[in-house]
């Protein structure tokens, strides 16, 4: 992403001083930040802004941070989300993973690594935009990783950033079968907290909408042994 598109920001916080911590922070790196002190307001504030990434808490009054991503993903809202939170827990973290955030931070943390995960994520989430503007064409399916836009049978099909990605991952590799460490290191990058089972996770629910019967999947396949091969 150019550094003079000063990308926006929204922060669901409600703790005032980790709030006003990362907006200054944030600011100070040249982002352009809007904060929301619960999880309601957060939601009305995605729904009708246009945010290049959303910081989310998942402990938040009136409606929490769970929640509010699964809200945004059903509407078809595909903004990327990094979850703030102090339960470390594995199976809080698989479950914003796979309600499709993109990271997700224990509290307490430090301002640089978060720093440095909003970059990867915006610089992630840029870099597949940027990438080639040529349609992908695979029988039933067209991706166009311009518009991060997939149909299946002329129909759009909404998929969450995290899902475009790893269906763009396996796409990329041109046929050729992928496993599992590839695609969280190429989709979430290094020192990443998500599990192998994740991506297992993520392949199931891309063929729940994009395979025509999941259980004989057409384009996602699994090679024994490997992983993951898109077939055209």
């Amino acid at each position: 992403m150019p550094a003079d598109a000063n990308p926006r920001i929204l922060v669901v916080e409600d703790d005032e001083s980790i709030t006003l911590g990362l907006e200054m922070n944030l600011e100070a790196e040249g982002y352009s930040v809007t904060v929301a002190n619960d999880g309601e307001n957060g939601l009305e504030h995605a729904r009708t802004e246009n945010f290049d990434l959303i910081v989310l808490d998942v402990m938040l009054p009136r409606m929490n941070g769970f929640e509010l991503v699964r809200a945004l993903r059903s509407e078809g809202v595909t903004v990327p989300v990094i979850m703030l939170s102090a339960r470390g827990e594995e199976m809080d973290k698989v479950m914003g993973l796979e309600l499709g955030a993109e990271d997700y931070i224990t509290k307490p943390f430090g301002l640089a690594e978060l720093l440095a995960r909003v970059k990867a994520v915006l610089r992630r989430d840029g870099m597949v935009r940027q990438r080639t503007q040529k349609v992908v064409r695979a029988a039933d399916l067209e991706v166009d990783p311009g518009t991060r836009e997939v149909r299946r049978d002329g129909s759009l099909v909404e998929l969450t950033a995290t899902e475009f990605d790893v269906l763009w991952c396996l796409i990329e590799a041109s046929n050729r079968a992928l496993t599992r460490e590839e695609v969280l290191l190429a989709v979430w990058g290094p020192g990443h907290h998500v599990t192998l089972r994740t991506i297992d996770n993520f392949v199931l629910q891309l063929r729940s909408k994009l395979e025509a019967d999941p259980t004989d999947p057409r384009h996602l396949v699994t090679v024994r042994g490997v992983g993951y091969r898109f077939k055209p």
